[in-house]
């Protein structure tokens, strides 16, 4: 619904320029901010505010900057549709000028409300906060805020060379969060949200994005909690000097050109996608002593991270593995005679699913272990879970279990990505959701009619999510995982 009326009586009693100002609600989904009027679109019990600029168009003599802002503006607009990913291969519609968010928020209740913004994963080359999986709905319909945030991915997100030098950083995708941040810090008013009271969330990218920042002194102020979401915790992350050689080696695979702020996108695409097939690695966070000094292990065991309340989990099977090559790889990599494996997963029949196990125990659930106690080490409230759910209609051919979580969280369904549920699978997703918005809400997961989550501390308690029960417990696979952090410190 888009009420006409809405947009008269909007247009007819706003006259103003000035900072985020909140408005009453539940007349009509309005907002103003220093950008501009806007109008929102309803459906059902959620007002959407779709293609927010949070920064000026990184185009031209803006790209690889940090991020611009964006120009006071007095003019009405309606905000109903999503706005361009950001560039990528492969994703139609994709283009530089991509700096946008999300808002939603339930229709017709006042605030300050809870905000939850969540950051999308794609390992860093790929991804959007349009994708209709991450749909803010039903989490607005909780009585909260949710944010989704673009930010520049790949060569036009990471890149580091001595040519763009000047701003100090090739972390840009980085930047572009931190401006998005400070965007809700100074709008999310406007929407009925409270500044004060902000919980990010992401998985795999997103989840080392949000990690970043709670090591980042130029975040620190601008969240209140975070959720970690299937997070490789022991990665490392490129230094300064590898980011620059990486930089060097694309630039010369160009070509020469006498300004790689006019190279036309297209071919700053296919000279990104031959480096990668040329064996290369892609591009990603650095460590460039201004905005990253660190990997997030190292990090968190010198106890520099923001001690907030924190959720941390992973998924009981984030991979699989079905090429020859890939199983050869991992089993090698991992150090281990395959006797050695076979005794580490007795249960498990076939060098498939044993090196995705392996994959997965070794990149996400020690990793995650390691920073929960860490992070429950400095006193801060800290909640481990492990997800293992698999919906009914999946359970006699499950799909890789990476990101699988999103969406009983997010709660959609029948859209590209995201099958239709049963009863049951709701009733997980509702709980699930709610574990997660409570948390939002005090730092706290547990409330009424929810199993009880126990905090870390402790013995490494952790919430187990599987398709029989949800429920604390010890860590069933405390012994194999003592192994695998025995080994990742030789």
């Amino acid at each position: 619904m888009r009420p006409l009326f809405a947009l008269a009586v909007a247009c007819s009693l706003l006259r103003c320029d000035s900072a985020a100002v909140a408005q009453a609600v539940g007349q009509f989904p309005f907002a103003l901010t220093r950008e501009g009027q806007l109008l929102g679109a309803v459906e059902g019990e959620v007002a959407s505010f779709k293609a927010l600029a949070y920064a000026a168009a990184p185009v031209g003599p803006l790209r690889w900057r940090p991020p611009q802002a964006t120009a006071e503006n007095s003019e009405m607009r309606t905000a109903y549709e999503y706005g361009a990913p950001c560039l990528q291969p492969s994703l139609p519609g994709a283009r530089e000028d991509c700096l946008t968010l999300n808002v939603f928020r339930p229709f017709g209740v006042d605030g300050p409300l809870p905000v939850m913004v969540f950051i999308h994963s794609g390992d860093f080359v790929s991804g959007t906060a349009n994708d209709l999986l991450f749909d803010g709905a039903k989490l607005a319909q909780a009585g909260l805020i949710a944010v989704t945030v673009n930010y520049r991915l790949g060569v036009l997100g990471w890149l580091s060379h001595p040519a763009l030098s000047e701003d100090g950083s090739g972390n840009y995708g980085l930047m572009d969060q931190i401006a998005a941040l400070h965007w809700v810090h100074d709008n999310i008013a406007a929407f009925g949200g409270d500044p004060n009271n902000v919980t990010l969330f992401g998985s795999g990218a997103g989840a080392t994005s949000i990690a970043l920042l709670m090591l980042c002194a130029q975040s620190r102020d601008l969240f209140q909690k975070a959720i970690l979401q299937s997070l490789p915790g022991r990665a490392h992350l490129r230094s300064a000097q590898e980011a620059e050689a990486l930089g060097r080696q694309f630039v010369a695979a160009l070509g020469k050109t006498a300004d790689l702020r006019v190279v036309a996108p297209a071919r700053l695409l296919a000279a990104e996608q031959d480096l990668l097939a040329s064996g290369g690695r892609s591009f990603a966070p650095a460590i460039d002593g201004i905005l990253v000094s660190e990997d997030v292990a190292t990090g968190f065991a010198a106890g520099h991270e923001n001690r907030i309340p924190l959720i941390i989990g992973s998924n009981d099977d984030e991979t699989r593995f079905d090429g020859e090559a890939e199983i050869k790889e991992v089993l090698a990599s991992s150090g281990e005679s395959g006797d050695a494996l076979r005794k580490l997963y007795p249960d498990v029949a076939g060098p498939s699913e044993r090196a995705a196990r392996f994959y997965t125990d070794k990149v996400f659930s020690e990793p995650v272990r390691l920073l929960a106690r860490l992070h429950a080490a400095t006193g801060a409230p800290t909640f481990r879970y492990r997800f293992g759910y698999v919906s009914e209609a999946r359970r006699t051919n499950p799909d890789e279990g990476h990101g699988r979580e999103l969406q009983f969280i997010f709660g959609a369904e029948g859209v590209p990505g995201a099958g239709i549920f049963s009863r049951g699978d709701r009733e997980v997703a509702s709980r699930i959701r709610s574990y997660w918005i409570n948390f939002a809400r005090s730092g706290d997961p547990n409330g009424p009619d929810l199993p009880r989550w126990d905090a870390a501390a402790d013995r490494d308690r952790l919430l187990l999510i599987t398709n029989d029960r949800i429920a604390s417990g010890d860590d069933p696979w405390t012994e194999r995982l003592d192994r695998l952090a025995g080994d990742s410190k030789k």
